[in-house]
């Protein structure tokens, strides 16, 4: 075990290795780090620390942020160059190579860029700073909601850590639990930002058991955290913003030829590996479906069956007892349906122990049925008819929905639609995003708030 990957804690002070620590196995099953776990009174500790610092100036927090974007993509950091962080991530998470070279190349233009991004969520009647002329005679200035954010990241893919850098561009100071699927990233990127000027009273990473974790977000002033359905349901409405299924959907009306954006609607679907919330996980076609859903399983079915280090890997590898597990889950939920792809299983083992989640698509007989709400980790789509009388009802629920259509009316009935967090009309993938565009909404509506000034 002396050989493996050490993660260590980065709390207040120095990196701190645990007594406790925990094995982070890679797709195989193999041991490949490990992360050290901290105990609740050091997690109180950190939060304390967090709460008792004052943030660096904007301007400074702003050029912290960008060089350490570029720290993150250039620097050795736990014995990694980019290249070896790259295959790291790739063996220990199963997403495949290509997708972690991309995320981590969008990670480092959210950093540059984050200064920026969070400004746009800020209202257009409110300034940036009391000290501005607008105060003068009354005027609103955007403020913090409190002072500490905590994070309970996601694993499945390094995309989302991206996000909470906008927290620390508005003066946060941010406490992250990673995931212990895949705590490469985060560890990456906070030594970066430690390295590029911020403190650690500033962010710090706390790994975790479930008991301690409660303890992160009760420490906080505010707090993110990923999961499924049921982390929305326990979260919604409080000073925890969840993170959920994104379920997004791709809409096909009578008047468009879905055949000149079988591309867009294929790639919507697999690009990413099909990991990501904003993969397509069901198609609605005015008409019939199955020469749709015909036509998405031909060209699925022609992806490649890979290691994830593989620069020619496409899809998600997991261990193979994973694998199974979700394999049985579909097969049971989609009794009844009519298979294209995937009707006989989804897995692919590799032979060392892991296994490639193959796609799969299935043909519904309406819109509302229950499955076209299944979001699973790989590229799994359910094709469904759709009519005007069904209207936009099983088109809620949707981070994203791409409306290839050219019906004014109802895209205005679609953007209206407050179920439709994200509306993309035409030939864009649903995966479609860049920094200072909302992505559940901005997450400075959440952090921030507007206070009339006047002096």
């Amino acid at each position: 075990m002396t050989d493996l990957l050490q993660l260590d804690a980065l709390g207040p002070g120095a990196p701190y290795r645990a007594r406790r620590r925990t094995v982070v196995g890679d797709v195989t099953g193999a041991p490949f780090a490990e992360l050290s776990l901290v105990p609740r009174l050091f997690v109180n500790r950190a939060m304390r620390a967090l709460h008792a610092a004052e943030p660096l100036p904007a301007e400074r927090r702003s050029a912290a942020l960008a060089r350490a974007g570029r720290i993150f993509l250039t620097g050795r950091i736990d014995g990694l160059d980019l290249a070896g962080y790259e295959r790291a991530v790739a063996r220990v998470s199963g997403v495949p190579i290509g997708v972690v070279r991309e995320a981590a190349r969008a990670i480092a233009d959210s950093a540059e860029k984050a200064g920026w991004a969070a400004g746009q969520a800020r209202p257009a009647g409110a300034v940036a700073d009391w000290r501005e002329d607008a105060t003068l005679t009354g005027g609103a200035v955007w403020t913090r909601r409190g002072e500490v954010f905590a994070v309970h990241a996601a694993g499945n893919h390094p995309g989302p850590h991206g996000l909470w850098l906008e927290a620390l561009a508005l003066g946060y100071r941010v406490a992250v639990r990673p995931s212990r699927r895949e705590p490469l990233t985060p560890h990456r990127l906070i030594t970066a930002l430690r390295l590029a000027g911020f403190g650690s009273d500033q962010v710090v990473l706390l790994p975790t058991d479930h008991d301690a974790a409660d303890e992160l977000l009760a420490g906080a002033d505010l707090g993110m955290v990923y999961g499924g359905d049921e982390v929305v349901r326990k979260y919604a409405g409080s000073t925890v913003l969840p993170q959920g299924p994104g379920r997004s959907k791709i809409l096909v009306t009578r008047d468009t030829d879905w055949r000149g954006h079988l591309d867009t609607i294929v790639d919507s679907i697999a690009h990413q590996g099909g990991v990501a919330c904003v993969n397509a996980t069901a198609v609605l076609v005015e008409g019939d479906p199955a020469p749709l859903a015909a036509a998405i399983a031909e060209r699925l079915a022609a992806l490649p069956t890979l290691p994830p280090e593989d620069e020619k890997a496409v899809l998600a590898v997991q261990p193979v007892a994973e694998a199974r597990a979700i394999e049985a889950y579909l097969l049971r939920r989609a009794a009844g349906t009519r298979a294209w792809l995937g009707g006989d299983g989804v897995v692919a083992e590799l032979g060392d122990g892991s296994a490639v989640l193959r796609p799969a698509v299935h043909q519904l007989d309406r819109p509302d049925a229950e499955q076209a709400g299944i979001e699973l980790a790989f590229p799994c789509v359910w094709v469904a008819p759709w009519s005007p009388e069904a209207g936009v009802a099983p088109l809620r629920n949707s981070l994203v929905l791409t409306a290839l259509t050219g019906d004014d009316a109802l895209f205005d009935r679609l953007l209206r639609e407050p179920g439709i967090a994200n509306v993309y009309r035409g030939d864009h993938p649903t995966y479609w995003i860049r920094p200072g565009v909302p992505h559940d909404g901005y997450l400075g509506e959440f952090l921030m708030r507007s206070k009339t000034v006047i002096r």
